[in-house]
């Protein structure tokens, strides 16, 4: 299992409850800017949005997918390198420029046929904080402000685009017997 800065309650019963909801996920939901990147936005000289992600969330967001995990991004903004990054990773469930996150979330899970106990949800910032709090396994990552890490199930080591989106999979992936076949393959 990784480890995890941060997990939220007090002592093994509630390690045990987050394991117990790790062990439910069918759907890995996450925010895009400060989750899948680090937060900041650049742009070129013509006026052009950069982002950049990490590689190793990437290659996480495949594995989990082949492990027959579902996998959505929902973020508040809006720019064509989050479909690009979507199809490049094959992530279907792709929402942008996103006002009320549960809405969103809601429906995808009534297309889905889930419930908010099967959800992973991973986000960095105050707007994230309902999808957190509402979902089973609820998560932020390091560089998160104070009052959504408090809140989260478990906060990650790593901070945006840095690796916490795979630290997640690879926690869940854990939790559910998985990573030792997924291993297998690469030894």
């Amino acid at each position: 299992m990784t480890s995890p800065n941060g997990i939220n309650g007090s002592g093994m019963e509630a390690a045990g409850k987050i394991l117990a909801s790790a062990r439910k996920v069918r759907l890995v939901a996450f925010d895009v800017d400060g989750v899948l990147t680090d937060g900041k936005v650049s742009y070129t000289s013509s006026g052009e949005e950069i982002k950049s992600f990490n590689v190793r969330d990437g290659h996480a967001i495949r594995l989990a997918r082949r492990a027959g995990l579902t996998v959505a991004f929902i973020t508040g903004r809006k720019s064509p390198m989050v479909d690009i990054r979507a199809m490049d990773l094959g992530v279907e469930h792709v929402f942008q420029g996103v006002k009320d996150k549960i809405v969103v979330l809601d429906s995808l899970l009534s297309t889905l046929g889930l419930d908010h106990s099967q959800v992973a949800y991973m986000g960095d910032d105050l707007v994230d904080l309902p999808v957190l709090l509402k979902v089973g396994l609820g998560c932020a990552v390091a560089d998160a402000p104070l009052e959504v890490r408090d809140r989260a199930a478990i906060v990650f080591d790593s901070p945006g685009g840095c690796g916490a989106a795979r630290d997640l999979i690879v926690f869940i992936l854990k939790a559910q017997n998985m990573w030792d076949s997924i291993l297998k393959r690469y030894l």
